[in-house]
């Protein structure tokens, strides 16, 4: 599963992130969005600021970094509506 959720993460384009809960659905295991926040801590080189919570908000232990790397990326923080489209 970590090879898996590593080759998901790099493929993330620069700039963009994906939910914990869609990075383990593309790396086969849906509803693993905890196990894929597991592997992203004991994985080297992979971009893991490209991935966020489900509702598009940042880790508040590492929201600084993370937002710093993505904006040198070209990010803009925008929030996904919750349960809608």
């Amino acid at each position: 599963f970590q090879r898996a959720v590593a080759r998901v993460v790099k493929r993330i384009p620069r700039g963009t992130t994906l939910s914990y809960g869609e990075v383990a659905l593309r790396a086969g295991n849906p509803g693993a969005a905890r196990g894929a926040v597991s592997a992203l801590r004991t994985l080297d080189g992979v971009p893991w600021w490209r991935v966020a919570r489900h509702d598009g908000s940042l880790a508040p232990q590492v929201a600084d970094l993370q937002s710093t790397l993505l904006r040198q990326e070209g990010w803009r923080k925008t929030r996904r509506r919750q349960g809608g489209t």
